[in-house]
């Protein structure tokens, strides 16, 4: 059973460089859905305005490992804007998801669904789908 609160969103984050793609579950928390992808202080607006309309209960953010399953130089980069999320948000739990893989199970995903070629590589639209990919795997992992 899933303890926490059922009006407020579970929310997932797939940091890049340049890009941070949204996810956020559905109101029985069964399906992440892309909300989108977005430059990283747009992104921190965006989930400021999430919490504040419809308030972040849990949010999930890809934890990049290497194969091996250590830590690396992007994994610091994900913790030091996992800190700006914390500052810009103020009290929100946080969890880490493994995101190994995540980028080529969204492009399949993608061309499952029909989307063609060019349109399955654009980046932003994979980040988008990769950070549901997160958030589906926390949410089968928490129901």
């Amino acid at each position: 059973m899933n303890t926490l609160s059922s009006e407020a969103r579970v929310v997932g984050v797939d940091v890049g460089t340049k890009r941070v793609g949204v996810a956020v579950a559905d109101p029985l928390r069964l399906f992440a859905q892309p909300r989108g992808t977005y430059a990283p202080d747009e992104a921190l607006s965006v989930l400021r305005t999430l919490r504040d309309e419809e308030g972040i209960a849990q949010l999930v953010v890809g934890w990049p490992l290497t194969e091996k399953g250590t830590a690396e130089e992007a994994t610091e980069m994900v913790e030091a804007y996992t800190e700006r999320i914390r500052k810009a948000l103020g009290n929100v739990n946080i969890a880490r998801e493994d995101e190994r893989y995540t980028s080529e199970i969204a492009k399949d995903l993608l061309r499952e669904a029909g989307v063609s070629q060019p349109g399955r590589y654009d980046k932003g639209r994979v980040d988008a789908a990769a950070a549901a990919v997160i958030l589906q795997g926390f949410l089968n992992r928490t129901e």
